[in-house]
């Protein structure tokens, strides 16, 4: 390695404002899974897991989430499998193709998103315990609007229009 290479390294990753969200989020949903209370039956793992923000209340075409996930339709359709064998999603027609299929979420599914939101809600108020109140009200304010830009980033990058 070239010398000062490391330093250079080490400095622009500090510098990174997106590296060090990355590393947030892995760090709070690391901690978010080691926390979750113990439930009876299969629990979900963190692949599950992922599929979880990208599933719409009205249910998501395997396809969209394949792409969402970056992650291929069989490596879908195994995780789909699984939950729909714990009782948490099922498949169901997609009403706008009737050729198409949409994951969502049972009774139990939605029950299972509910009490995970509500373990968020208390990791949640660890950070702020941590955090000053002004801190924590510019994140709250901060995070939709970061939200939106990423959205829109991302529907750009999707459409081929993006600068990558």
């Amino acid at each position: 390695m070239t010398p000062g290479f490391e330093d250079e390294l080490r400095a622009a990753k500090d510098g990174s404002l997106l590296q060090r969200l990355f590393r947030c989020a892995r760090l709070l949903n690391e901690h978010a899974l080691r926390t979750l209370p113990v439930a009876a039956g299969p629990t979900p793992r963190p692949a599950h897991m992922a599929l979880f923000p990208h599933i719409d209340l009205a249910g998501t075409r395997p396809s969209e989430l394949a792409e969402k996930l970056g992650i291929s339709r069989q490596a879908v359709a195994q995780l789909v499998g699984d939950l729909e064998a714990m009782g948490m999603v099922e498949r169901r027609p997609d009403p706008d193709d009737g050729r198409a299929r949409r994951v969502a979420f049972t009774t139990a599914g939605r029950r299972g998103m509910l009490e995970g939101l509500v373990h968020l809600a208390t990791i949640e108020a660890e950070v702020a315990a941590e955090l000053d109140a002004a801190t924590m009200a510019k994140l709250k304010e901060a995070i939709p609007a970061l939200e939106a830009v990423a959205e829109a980033l991302a529907a750009r990058s999707t459409r081929g229009d993006g600068p990558y």
